[in-house]
């Protein structure tokens, strides 16, 4: 009894003394207040600025690649070097969630309610698709529900990784060093991680929120199936437990199996966001015609089934779905949906007037450096023996031309010379 009262004495001073030195960090006046405020604010804005600027190369790309990605490197190194891991992850993993889903989810929620005249036109199934149906408190608890959910999520997150680093003394769940992973092993990672996610979700939504009868089934039916139709925000509107269960589990495996980068993990989330944000969305108009709004027509068939009682379609692409006879009827399936994007776009046929035009782009840069070459060597008055090493075009030109007969450049001949072949 007495070592214990001992070491609760002990662990009562520690703290004592660690609070007492932490109280020397804490801001005392107001200028202190607004200085601290304003160095997290900055510093929450310049995580998230490696990753965009890593997606923005392809599109901004104005130098070579090579100067690109150094910036990039030197950029990520400095952003490593001055801030902890763990504020890396978790408020890199925050910053893109917001911009890629949270944020555009209201915003979204906001201009249904606001011109639902105008969203009913694009919305799949007009009227019964808007949010303000279900009136202001409910479309606010629900703001509120899906906001809170996506904060646990990631809170959960940090702590596990404070509980694997500073408890368990263990290496931290994602990697965080200054060395950027290639692009070759960003997509394998993503690869693994659709692949696994897109399991996981599928036996979570279908056995355990909507087989077998349990308080998880009762809580996913009655809150986010108390929503006859789909909108963005309903993504993350559902119980705490189920949306864990359902949406961050299967995200957070494969970067816990796999040991992610964490810009990598940051890519993914950037993905599975803008994929939750589009197909929960209820707009017709998506940016892909056939893949994403088959999967939208997919998730707006689950919520009318589960309403009706015969619930259908549990994954996200459907493949799972077509696998194991779970696809709901007089719905797509993701092959029926490549097939159709391969009708609509033509890509067969795209692929072959490709292939021919740069077949035809190699040949026409080889006669145009022949063209030239005969040119020069009409300029530099080579010798008649070596006629027979000349095109024939150029021969017919040179001998126009000392006639008189014709003064127009070999190019411009072969020029007109093939449209009229194309003519006739």
């Amino acid at each position: 009894m007495a070592a214990i009262v001992q070491s609760l004495r002990d662990n009562a001073m520690y703290f004592n003394g660690y609070m007492q030195g932490r109280s020397y960090g804490f801001p005392t006046s107001l200028s202190q207040v607004y200085g601290s405020l304003m160095s997290k604010v900055t510093s929450f804005i310049s995580l998230p600025l490696p990753l965009l600027s890593f997606l923005a190369l392809p599109v901004f790309g104005g130098t070579s690649t090579s100067v690109n990605l150094l910036l990039f490197w030197m950029t990520w190194s400095s952003l490593i070097l001055t801030h902890d891991p763990l504020n890396v992850e978790a408020y890199g993993t925050l910053a893109v969630r917001l911009l890629f889903f949270l944020l555009p989810a209201l915003a979204s929620l906001g201009f249904d309610a606001a011109v639902p005249s105008a969203s009913k036109g694009i919305k799949a199934y007009g009227d019964k698709h808007l949010p303000s149906s279900l009136g202001r408190e409910r479309m606010l608890k629900i703001a509120g529900v899906a906001t809170l959910n996506v904060l646990l999520a990631i809170a959960l997150q940090a702590a596990l990784e404070v509980l694997t680093t500073d408890f368990l003394h263990a290496r931290s769940i994602l990697k965080v060093t200054s060395m950027v992973p290639l692009p070759w092993n960003i997509a394998k990672d993503l690869l693994k991680a659709i692949a696994v996610r897109g399991v996981v979700h599928y036996l979570v939504h279908r056995y355990l929120l909507h087989t077998y009868d349990s308080p998880l089934k009762t809580w996913h039916l009655q809150w986010q199936h108390s929503v006859r139709l789909p909108f963005s925000v309903v993504a993350a509107y559902d119980h705490p437990v189920c949306y864990l269960l359902a949406v961050w589990v299967p995200a957070f495996l494969p970067a816990y199996l796999f040991r992610f980068h964490v810009l990598t993990w940051h890519i993914f989330v950037a993905l599975i966001s803008l994929e939750d944000l589009l197909i929960n969305s209820g707009y017709a108009v998506l940016p892909s015609s056939i893949i994403l709004a088959g999967m939208a027509r997919r998730t707006d068939a689950h919520f009318v089934t589960a309403k009706q009682g015969d619930v259908c379609n549990f994954g996200h692409t459907g493949l799972l779905d077509l696998v194991f006879g779970s696809t709901c009827k007089d719905t797509t399936t993701l092959v029926r949906d490549l097939e159709e994007e391969n009708e609509v776009h033509h890509l067969g046929e795209r692929a072959r007037k490709g292939a021919h035009g740069a077949i035809r782009g190699i040949k026409g840069r080889d006669e145009e450096t022949s063209s030239r070459q005969t040119t020069d060597a009409d300029a530099d008055g080579e010798d008649p023996e070596d006629q027979e090493y000349l095109p024939a075009d150029a021969s017919e030109t040179r001998g126009d031309q000392t006639s008189g007969t014709d003064a127009r450049s070999p190019v411009k001949r072969r020029r007109g010379r093939t449209k009229t072949q194309q003519a006739s």
